[in-house]
């Protein structure tokens, strides 16, 4: 092989040299730097989607080398002029967002957005619409009942929005006939559009600094973990593989970070932890689930969100408040308390709790 790099794509020899790429998630398009001198491994983000137009990912190797300083080879730049360095006429391309207008217009007719209509189920009308707000979920008319999921990074510009179908009955994304996924930016056409994903929820990092992080592959799950765990700022990968890469992970620098993977991915989330340590990034796993989970529900593939939302919604804030002042749970336990509606529950006039017939007696 002549080539004046030392790093350079991997050459094309089948389908297994072609990897699925870890910002549109379509399979089998994306190529991976690799090193001519089989000194460096790069971690699997590292390499461009062949999809130019619809995606535009590309992390060179100079890229990483900048971000990974102590990963650089030891050699000095002026004894291999070109050694490390990815071809100097692939420039980066700037960003591409979605205008605000764009973001602005979805953001209402709820009722015929049936992921809005299965949380009300849940949670009533003014939690449901309060998370779908706070996370910048809209109403596509792509497919009647659709919501799109806004990608809005941390300085709130908009990325993308992934576009999904949801049954509103049983809160399940809608397969049949076909995998209801799809991107605004895809939709719209843009030209040139250069997309680099963000996590879906990064735009509440700046507002809760003191929260710790908890990280989900799938956006539904974060928006229904929030409302039963708030103690924590939940964002989505929106894949298994999504928004590990050192683009996307530089925001969670200096935060303490909980991964929370799906049943089935805990292993592939585990080897995640050095990159996050080599960023700076204290972050550890919740593997809970995957120790105690059973058969049917690994096929499954069940997340978080299946077993928080077998809580009632009143048990979830009685235990939100526990874990605020655990004496609580004391006087429950002393007084026989029983625990009533907390629907628009206010904290300085409404009650929570009540003692049983017994106890009044």
């Amino acid at each position: 092989m002549n080539s004046t790099h030392r790093f350079i794509l991997q050459p094309y020899k089948g389908v297994a040299t072609r990897h699925t790429c870890p910002a549109c998630h379509k399979k089998r398009c994306f190529s991976r730097y690799i090193d001519t001198e089989k000194q460096i491994s790069f971690p699997d983000d590292v390499g461009r989607c062949d999809h130019e137009q619809s995606c535009g990912y590309h992390l060179t190797p100079k890229d990483y080398f900048e971000r990974n300083p102590l990963a650089k080879p030891k050699h000095s730049d002026s004894a291999a002029p070109s050694a490390w360095r990815a071809k100097q006429t692939e420039q980066r391309k700037p960003t591409s967002f979605i205008a605000a207008e764009t973001v602005a217009q979805t953001l209402h007719g709820y009722e015929r957005n049936n992921l809005y209509r299965f949380l009300r189920s849940k949670f009533g009308a003014e939690e449901t619409e309060k998370l779908m707000k706070d996370y910048r979920v809209g109403t596509s008319k792509h497919w009647p009942g659709s919501c799109v999921f806004w990608q809005t990074d941390i300085i709130g510009n908009v990325r993308t929005g992934k576009v999904m179908l949801y049954d509103a009955e049983n809160g399940k994304r809608v397969k049949e006939p076909f995998n209801h996924v799809t991107w605004v930016h895809s939709l719209l056409k843009l030209p040139d559009y250069n997309l680099r994903q963000c996590f879906f929820g990064e735009h509440l990092l700046p507002m809760n600094r003191g929260k710790p992080i908890a990280i989900v592959e799938s956006e539904k799950t974060a928006i229904v973990a929030s409302y039963y765990l708030p103690e924590y700022v939940w964002l989505a990968t929106g894949g298994k593989h999504g928004c590990f890469n050192t683009d996307a992970l530089h925001v969670l620098r200096s935060r303490q970070v909980t991964l929370f993977p799906d049943l089935g991915a805990t292993q592939q989330w585990q080897e995640k932890l050095p990159m996050l340590k080599s960023l700076g990034i204290e972050a550890n796993i919740f593997n809970f689930l995957e120790e105690s989970a059973s058969d049917d529900e690994r096929t499954a593939g069940l997340d978080i969100a299946d077993y928080l939302l077998q809580i009632e919604p009143d048990q979830a804030v009685l235990q939100a408040m526990i874990r605020r002042n655990p004496i609580l749970q004391k006087l429950i336990d002393d007084l026989q308390c029983t625990l009533v509606s907390v629907e628009r529950y206010n904290p300085d006039t409404d009650a929570i709790l009540k003692p049983s017939k017994s106890e009044k007696q």
